[in-house]
């Protein structure tokens, strides 16, 4: 028995809006960065000019994945292009995980040696980033996908750095202590590494196929079980095709009396038993109670 649930289109469509948007953006402002570092011969905004260019690319190749993974499944691609929404989310931690930890390489040795940034024309570049990134991540923050979570970490990263680069700016006007801004760059980089972390282990479970929400099988196995005729239920898996659209395929054993009036109603119990997970694939296999189960090597 399949059941095929077909979610509209719109919410993808949105998903690459959102993500086209926050690409445009970052991209405009890593330009204004790079001739805002060069005017005020700052090489912490040549720095983050860079590390911005770097963002600027993962979204853009997470903003193609998304587009890419909306095809249609064909005779090669049976599930249609799903995963390739999650190898960019994958890619894109990396990225992240990689540009935190240069941050951190040039951040630490200034605890030892701190250098007096210079403080003319830092406040409203500091204004204008936290601004234009702040639009750029608010827009991703709508979106549920994993590729939207990870370039929403990574525009935060851009936030959290530029009201930084803004506090620092500030003090330092008033204040000779250069130690602040290697600190405050340890600080929001190991807060944002902590949160990507997290992220890239459930991305890395998603593509090994484990279950994608804790408990959720169980309590559709108990769902199962508690419809009437259903005896017992195996060889259940649920694994999920981007984080978002689940698989679930189960065998269900009925009685050996099952007349055909009790097959149809049970299909129909069973379709709406499962309605509320909002699966996009399930198969059912119904089997009779003394039946041969021909996958009985690993019944489970």
């Amino acid at each position: 028995m399949n059941m095929h649930h077909h979610h509209h289109s719109h919410s993808h469509d949105e998903s690459s809006d959102r993500i086209s948007v926050a690409f445009f953006l970052n991209f405009g402002f890593t330009v204004i960065e790079f001739f805002g570092g060069w005017l005020t011969n700052s090489t912490a905004i040549m720095a983050d000019a860079v590390h911005d260019l770097g963002d600027s690319l993962s979204i853009g190749s997470a903003w193609l994945l998304n587009r890419l993974g909306q095809k249609s499944s064909d005779g090669e691609f049976t599930y249609g292009y799903r995963r390739l929404s999650l190898f960019g989310a994958l890619l894109n931690s990396l990225v992240l995980i990689a540009g935190s930890l240069w941050v951190l390489g040039k951040a630490i040795p200034r605890l030892v040696n701190p250098v007096m940034p210079v403080t003319e024309g830092m406040l409203a570049l500091a204004i204008l980033g936290v601004t234009i990134n702040g639009i750029a991540a608010y827009r991703l923050s709508k979106g549920n996908t994993l590729n939207e979570r990870v370039l929403n970490w990574h525009l935060l990263e851009d936030v959290f750095g530029w009201v930084a680069v803004l506090i620092v700016a500030i003090v330092l006007r008033f204040a000779d202590w250069p130690i602040l801004d290697p600190l405050l760059s340890i600080g929001f980089t190991l807060f944002i590494l902590s949160n990507v972390l997290s992220t890239l282990w459930m991305t890395g479970k998603l593509f090994f196929q484990a279950v994608p929400v804790k408990g959720l099988q169980e309590e559709i196995r108990l769902a199962l079980l508690g419809v009437d005729k259903i005896n017992d239920v195996h060889h259940q898996h649920l694994w999920s095709l981007d984080g978002e659209h689940h698989v679930l395929t189960a065998h269900i054993v009925v009685d050996e009396s099952f007349s055909l009036d009790e097959y149809h109603n049970l299909k129909k119990t069973v379709a709406k038993v499962l309605e509320q997970y909002r699966l996009s694939h399930t198969t059912i296999e119904i089997e009779l109670k003394q039946e041969f189960c021909r996958d009985l090597a690993d019944h489970n």
